[in-house]
């Protein structure tokens, strides 16, 4: 069975601060092909479609649509902040290797 990824509060609460859901718009977080070690995350504010899996904690959701799932089951999707920067950041137990910059991994 396919578990489905997890998103932490600190992501939510992120989403929250800058006001995604007063926007009409989520998180979506989607695999493509690309990238330097064969697939890379898009990260962006979107809104929901129908193939969508919606994964919500109150007013905020985060989507991932049905093409990406595979690519993502058991992640973490989660947000951090350090001294290069604040962003949004996946924990992926199905990425083999990655890069440097954190969105781009292979399987």
């Amino acid at each position: 069975m396919q578990l489905p990824p997890k998103v932490t509060d600190r992501a939510f609460d992120r989403l929250a601060e800058i006001g995604a859901a007063d926007q009409g718009q989520a998180l979506r977080v989607a695999v493509e092909g690309g990238g330097c070690s064969g697939f890379q995350y898009e990260i962006k504010l979107d809104t929901p479609t129908d193939d969508d899996l919606i994964l919500g904690n109150g007013a905020e959701k985060v989507l991932i649509d049905s093409t990406s799932l595979p690519f993502l089951t058991g992640a973490t999707i989660d947000f951090t902040e350090e001294l290069i920067g604040a962003r949004f950041v996946i924990d992926n137990p199905n990425a083999t290797a990655s890069c440097g910059c954190g969105t781009s991994f292979s399987i």
